[in-house]
C-alpha cells in the first residue's frame, strides 16, 4: 500500500474559543503523541485553504460571508457552543481544505490509500446554512462532495462515529442517495437528531442509517454496528470511498458524554473498516471530529492510525452481534434499505 498521507495546518491552533472544550489544546495533543510514534511513518503535509467555491458546493456564499466578517471583526459568537475569533475563518478555510486534498490523494492520481485530515474546528454539526455545535462549515460534507464533482466518484459512504449525532451531514445528503451516511451516536444528547426512525426522504429515503445508542455503550456496542450493520451495508453499496467522521467523544473518559468506548474498541473499529475499504478496493479517509479528554483524544487518534494506516491489519475481532445491532438490522431488513444483505 502507499504510504498514507496525513493533513494538517497550524491555523489550527489559532482557533482561540478560550476556556471552551474545543480548544487549540486538542491538536496540539494530538500532534505531541503522533511526534513520538514519528507520526506512524504517514506522510505529513500541510492542508491548502479550501476555496469559496469548494466550500460553496455544500454552504451557500452568505454563509461563508457571514462566517469571514466575524472573524475579520475580531469575533464573537454564533451560539453560546459556537465561538469566532480572527483566526477562525483561515483555520476553517484549511479544515475544509485539508478535507479536499485528502480526497485529492485518496482519489487522485497518487491512489494513496489511507489518509486523515486532523484539523479544527469539527464540522459534522455544521448546517447548510447553520454554523453550530463548534462547527462552522462541514468539512467531511464538502471533501465528499469534491469526490463525487472532482473525482466523478458515484457513491460515498460516510461512518460517523462520535458520539453526537453528525446533525449537519445528515441534513445536508438527507435526499440524495450518492452518499450514504451511518451514524453511531448516543441518544438523547445534543443536538437530539438521529432518531433510528430517521431514514432520509424522497430519493434519500434509506440513505440515512442512523444507530442511537443509549449511555454506557462501549466497545460491544460501537463495534457490533460497524461489523454487522455498516460493513454489510458498504458492501451492498458499493461505494468508490469511505470515510469517517473521527470523533472520540464517546471514549469513557470523555466529559461530554457518557459512552465508554476504549482506545481498542476504536482502533477495532478502524480496523474493521480498513477491511471494508481492502474488500471494496476503495480509499479510507478520516476526518476529525470531536473528542475532549486530552490523553483519550490523543491517545485513540493514534490507535486508530496505527491500525488504519498500517502495511498489513491485524487479525479482525470476533464481534457478537449485539441485541441493539440486532434491531438496527431488522429496521433495515424491513424495508427501509432493501439492498442490505446482512452480514
Amino acid at each position: 500500500m502507499a504510504v498514507p498521507v496525513l493533513f494538517r495546518h497550524p491555523s489550527s491552533l489559532r482557533h482561540d474559543t478560550g476556556p471552551h472544550p474545543e480548544n487549540a489544546n486538542r491538536i496540539a495533543a494530538i500532534q505531541q503523541a503522533l511526534s513520538e510514534h514519528e507520526w506512524l511513518g504517514w506522510d505529513v503535509r500541510l492542508s491548502p485553504a479550501a476555496t469559496r467555491a469548494q466550500i460553496a458546493a455544500i454552504h451557500p456564499p452568505e454563509h461563508i460571508d457571514r462566517i469571514e466578517a466575524l472573524s475579520r471583526s475580531g469575533g464573537g459568537t454564533i451560539d453560546a457552543e459556537t465561538i469566532v475569533s480572527p483566526g477562525s475563518f483561515q483555520a476553517m478555510l484549511h479544515a475544509a481544505g485539508g478535507a479536499v486534498a485528502l480526497v485529492d490523494a485518496l482519489l487522485g492520481s497518487e491512489r494513496a490509500g489511507v489518509g486523515a485530515s486532523l484539523h479544527r474546528p469539527p464540522g459534522h454539526h455544521a448546517e447548510r446554512a447553520r454554523a453550530m455545535g463548534f462547527c462552522l462549515c462541514n468539512n467531511i460534507a464538502i471533501g465528499a462532495q469534491h469526490a463525487l464533482d472532482v473525482h466523478d466518484a458515484r457513491r460515498v459512504l460516510i461512518l460517523d462515529w462520535d458520539v453526537h449525532h453528525g446533525n449537519g451531514t445528515n441534513a445536508i445528503f438527507h435526499e440524495r442517495d450518492d452518499v450514504l451516511f451511518c451514524s453511531i451516536h448516543q441518544s438523547p444528547l445534543y443536538p437530539g437528531s438521529g432518531a433510528a426512525s430517521d431514514v432520509g426522504r424522497g430519493p434519500g429515503a434509506g440513505f440515512s442509517v442512523n444507530m442511537p445508542v443509549p449511555a454506557g455503550s462501549g466497545d460491544a456496542v460501537f463495534l457490533s454496528h460497524v461489523a454487522h450493520v455498516v460493513r454489510p451495508l458498504a458492501r451492498a453499496y458499493e461505494p468508490d470511498l469511505l470515510l469517517i467522521s473521527a470523533g472520540y467523544d464517546a471514549h469513557a473518559e470523555d466529559p461530554l458524554a457518557g459512552c465508554t468506548v476504549t482506545e481498542d474498541g476504536f482502533a477495532a473499529m478502524a480496523a474493521l473498516m480498513r477491511a471494508a475499504a481492502d474488500e471494496l478496493g476503495v480509499p479510507l479517509g478520516f476526518v476529525l471530529e470531536g473528542g475532549y479528554d486530552l490523553a483519550a483524544l490523543a491517545h485513540s487518534v493514534v490507535a486508530t492510525l496505527a491500525v488504519a494506516g498500517g502495511d498489513e491489519l491485524p487479525p479482525l475481532p470476533e464481534v457478537a452481534l449485539h441485541p441493539l445491532a440486532l434491531r438496527a438490522q431488522e429496521r433495515l431488513t424491513g424495508g427501509s434499505w432493501p439492498a442490505f444483505t446482512g452480514s
